[in-house]
């Protein structure tokens, strides 16, 4: 598996992740249970 940063870059063309974005998919791929609560435009479908 690639690395959440090449894929953001690689899928999407962005260079960074918004807001906790990286540290949902971190606790995601690390197999934690997550609930994310973000607002409107925060990038929960990238999530």
């Amino acid at each position: 598996m690639t690395d959440p940063q090449t894929i953001l870059k690689k899928t999407f063309g962005f260079d960074h992740f918004r807001g906790v974005q990286e540290q949902v998919i971190g606790r995601v791929l690390g197999g934690r249970h997550t609930l994310a609560v973000m607002p409107t435009g925060a990038g929960k479908s990238l999530c």
